[in-house]
Parts: C-alpha cells; sequence; structure tokens
C-alpha cells in the first residue's frame, strides 16, 4: 500500500550501490513505529538541486535524494530569524 504524502513533507530515497554500504536498518514489528536507515554514501561528489525540487547528494557510493528546494530552505530560515 502506497502512502500519500501531504503537499507540506518531505519524501527522500537513499540509493546505495551494495548492501556493504549499509550500515543499520531497524524495523520493528513490536508497538513501536519507529524506523531506522543508517549507511554511508561514501566520498561526496556533489550536491545540487535537480529540477529545483530535489536536493540530490551524490557520493562514490550512493545518492540521497529529498524533495527540498532552495527556497524551502531560505524561508524556513527567515521564519526562524523572524522568531
Amino acid at each position: 500500500m502506497k502512502r500519500k504524502f501531504e503537499e507540506n513533507e518531505r519524501f527522500f530515497s537513499v540509493e546505495l550501490k551494495s548492501k556493504v554500504n549499509l550500515k543499520n536498518v531497524t524495523l520493528t514489528n513490536e508497538g513501536q513505529e519507529n524506523v531506522l536507515i543508517e549507511g554511508s554514501i561514501g566520498e561526496l561528489q556533489r550536491a545540487e538541486f535537480s529540477e529545483g525540487i530535489i536536493l540530490e547528494v551524490v557520493g562514490d557510493k550512493g545518492v540521497l535524494r529529498i524533495n527540498l528546494s532552495m527556497d524551502d530552505i531560505k524561508q524556513k530560515e527567515k521564519q526562524e530569524k523572524e522568531a
């Protein structure tokens, strides 16, 4: 079952070239809802905004993507300064 994301939510994906680069994945079937994913994307190759809305951090062992634009970052910084 796919989960639909709300408008203000941010989604992410982590793509590793090998499961050797995966440090830890924790999913419990107890009452807790916590999920932990840890690993290494390796040495930073580049970080850029793809299509203006996806922050893509590329390492030599994998890629981390999150739907987060530069405008989102600037807006959040402005809100924090005003608070």
